[in-house]
């Protein structure tokens, strides 16, 4: 009998990758949606309201990605909706599973690689301190919610996704147009780390978590081949066949985007997978041509 795993934020680009992967690993899906439910393949709720515990009862897994996009000029409302969705969204969540008279294994819960804030060329693993800045700040508060899950038990993961590539929505369907009119460049000095990972390859590493009961706590979800902005950028150009050669000077990308461009565009984290690659995941695309070539170079 397949097992069952209810998941949020199906609807996104990372859910749309893992629901098709679940269902090829024979679990048996159900996507907990904001709004009306729209068949028996869907629990409705509101992540900013107390969820009941038998609604999330008799699931093996939950795999919880729902959370107030971060792309756009951070004001100071949109700065709040960000943090309270996740901060309300996973502690309802997490509160729920606590207390359900069936409780999962394991909660797989998504977080962000902004945890560990701007650092450089410093690598970065699982253990690194967090930084400073409103991506980390959220985070860390994001995190901190799933604290009732594994106070009850359950092995939670917090995974810290890096850049996710995929055509679904995300960074990379924003660079494409300027890029394929042969408009795009680096972003301001272009020496800022990049780590990014194919949106497969992450749903691969959320199925890996979810069998491997060794892995709990934060699993950095990023691939083992980091890149600077530069190179990200010569990259993405190559296997589109255009020239690269209008960068975006940091305070143009300040203008445009505001904090955003500081905390999520010009800031650097060098990122490594090291729980992934320790448990034994293989990546299908540790390189970022390949990666490039299989979404946008056909």
């Amino acid at each position: 009998m397949p097992k069952k795993v209810l998941v949020s934020g199906a609807s996104g680009p990372v859910g749309t990758a893992l629901l098709p992967a679940l269902e090829r690993a024979g679990y048996s899906v159900m996507r907990l949606v904001r709004g009306t439910a729209a068949g028996e393949q869907e629990i409705a709720w509101n992540p900013l309201e107390p969820v009941s515990p038998e609604m999330v009862s008799g699931f093996d897994a939950v795999v919880h990605l729902a959370g107030e996009t971060i792309v756009g000029r951070w004001s100071e409302a949109k700065k709040q909706r960000i943090l309270a969705s996740r901060k309300l969204g996973t502690g309802n969540l997490a509160q729920a599973l606590a207390n359900a008279p069936q409780r999962p294994r394991v909660l797989v819960s998504a977080s962000a690689i902004g945890y560990y804030g701007d650092r450089g060329d410093e690598v970065l693993r699982e253990q690194s301190s967090s930084g400073s800045g409103f991506a980390a700040e959220v985070a860390r508060t994001w995190e901190a919610a799933t604290q009732a899950a594994a106070e009850a038990g359950i092995r939670t993961v917090r995974v810290r996704i890096g850049v996710v590539m995929s055509t679904a929505g995300g960074a990379l369907p924003m660079m494409l147009p300027p890029f394929r009119m042969g408009l795009g460049g680096k972003m301001g000095s272009g020496r800022q780390w990049y780590s990014w990972i194919h949106v497969q390859d992450l749903a691969g590493a959320i199925l890996h978590i979810l069998k491997n009961d060794s892995l709990q706590g934060a699993v950095n979800g990023v691939s083992p081949g980091p890149v600077t902005n530069a190179e990200f950028t010569k990259t993405l150009a190559s296997v589109l066949r255009r020239p690269a050669i209008f960068p975006m000077p940091a305070f143009a990308a300040r203008l445009a985007f505001g904090q955003m461009a500081d905390e999520l565009l010009l800031a650097s984290q060098r990122v490594e997978p090291a729980a992934l690659l320790g448990s034994g995941y293989q990546f299908q695309y540790p390189e970022l041509k390949k990666a490039l070539e299989d979404l946008v170079g056909k």
